[in-house]
């Protein structure tokens, strides 16, 4: 029965949690934005002195592996690798969209009213990034950016009732009118969602390369300079 420690910072909240075969054991989360670098390290800490554990006494460490927030990911891919080198404990990595997917199908009811889900994270303007999963999570479109307007995914929702999920959903829904699609905004990566893809990647033997391994950022990272600068 592995017992497995999850990370999650792709997005605007931190989370951590703790499982053991495919129970969840204990969990904490803060939704704060840009502190994930803040309080990571701490609610781990405080995670496993609250349930009398040593990062020795874990079996793998899980971590999402994008897409979301560059600083987020960084943050958390560098804080699950620094446990792992001390431990030793191999790595896992879970997708933030299929953490997401597996958010919905616990949380919400009635997902069997719908042919195609799409989750969707927000990439700032009108852009998103998005994939597409059958009801029997199945994934049959490629992680991808997409600048939302109103023909999206017009073809698609002309033969399929489809549900928009995830702080991306928000903007689609401004934009997307066709009566098939159906919108949740409040479903995002958590923790928590991630024991069943973890302990199948532990199952599996399906780890990552520690030192090497390097989160799915789908974009490469820009620096910008302010328009305006107040001294």
């Amino acid at each position: 029965m592995p017992r497995i420690l999850h990370i999650e910072t792709s997005g605007k909240s931190c989370s951590v949690a703790i499982s053991k075969a495919d129970s969840l054991t204990d969990f904490d989360t803060i939704s704060e934005d840009k502190s994930h670098a803040r309080h990571l390290t701490l609610m781990i800490q405080r995670l496993l002195h609250h349930n009398e554990l040593a990062s020795e006494d874990l079996d793998a460490v899980a971590v999402s592996a994008g897409p979301g927030s560059y600083t987020g990911l960084r943050i958390g891919i560098s804080v699950a690798k620094a446990i792992c080198y001390a431990s030793p404990l191999p790595l896992i990595t879970v997708p933030s969209m299929e953490i997401m997917l597996e958010h919905l199908f616990t949380s919400y009811n009635k997902t069997s009213d719908f042919d195609l889900f799409v989750p969707m994270i927000d990439a700032r303007r009108m852009e998103v990034y998005q994939t597409s999963y059958t009801s029997d999570g199945k994934r049959i479109a490629d992680v991808s950016p997409l600048i939302l307007d109103a023909n999206a995914y017009r073809d698609q929702l002309e033969k399929h009732k489809m549900l928009f999920f995830g702080n991306g959903a928000e903007k689609a829904q401004k934009v997307i009118t066709h009566p098939h699609a159906f919108f949740i905004p409040d479903v995002m990566p958590d923790a928590t969602y991630m024991i069943s893809g973890a302990l199948h990647c532990y199952h599996h033997k399906n780890f990552e390369d520690v030192a090497y391994y390097e989160p799915f950022y789908l974009k490469a990272f820009q620096a910008t300079t302010p328009k305006k600068l107040l001294f």
